[in-house]
């Protein structure tokens, strides 16, 4: 059964895209921890981030950093990059705002509006 990342990957399920390629895509988190929190992920489902091909892998790494740059400078704030792999089966890397409110696990609730205004300043394509 496809992943709900692959659900995404497929325009089966909306999201709020920051950025897309060929091999990547990236979006905001609906339950994000801090505003600005992002996944990037493969196109492809794999399972793990360390089964995904090599080229793959460092091309989803060097989006992680392109992205992490512009958040850094569009809101001011150093990035977190967290790697958990058991959430969904579908490799993904979270990049997180550090922002001065911002406090593990703990989640916002965002407006449509500002899911809109984040997606607006951070937005690659």
């Amino acid at each position: 059964m496809a992943s709900i990342f692959s659900k995404i990957v497929a325009g089966e399920i909306p999201c709020y895209k920051i950025y897309e390629d060929e091999t990547v895509l990236a979006f905001l988190d609906i339950h994000p921890e801090s505003k600005g929190h992002t996944l990037v992920i493969p196109k492809i489902e794999v399972d793990k981030i360390y089964d995904l091909e090599d080229d793959v892998f460092t091309h989803l790494m060097s989006v992680c950093k392109r992205i992490s740059k512009n958040m850094e400078e569009k809101l001011g704030a150093r990035t977190l990059w967290k790697v958990v792999g058991t959430d969904v089966p579908h490799a993904h890397v979270h990049l997180m705002p550090l922002d001065p409110d911002w406090s593990y696990g703990k989640t916002l609730e965002l407006s449509e509006a500002e899911f809109l205004e984040i997606q607006k300043t951070l937005s690659l394509n």
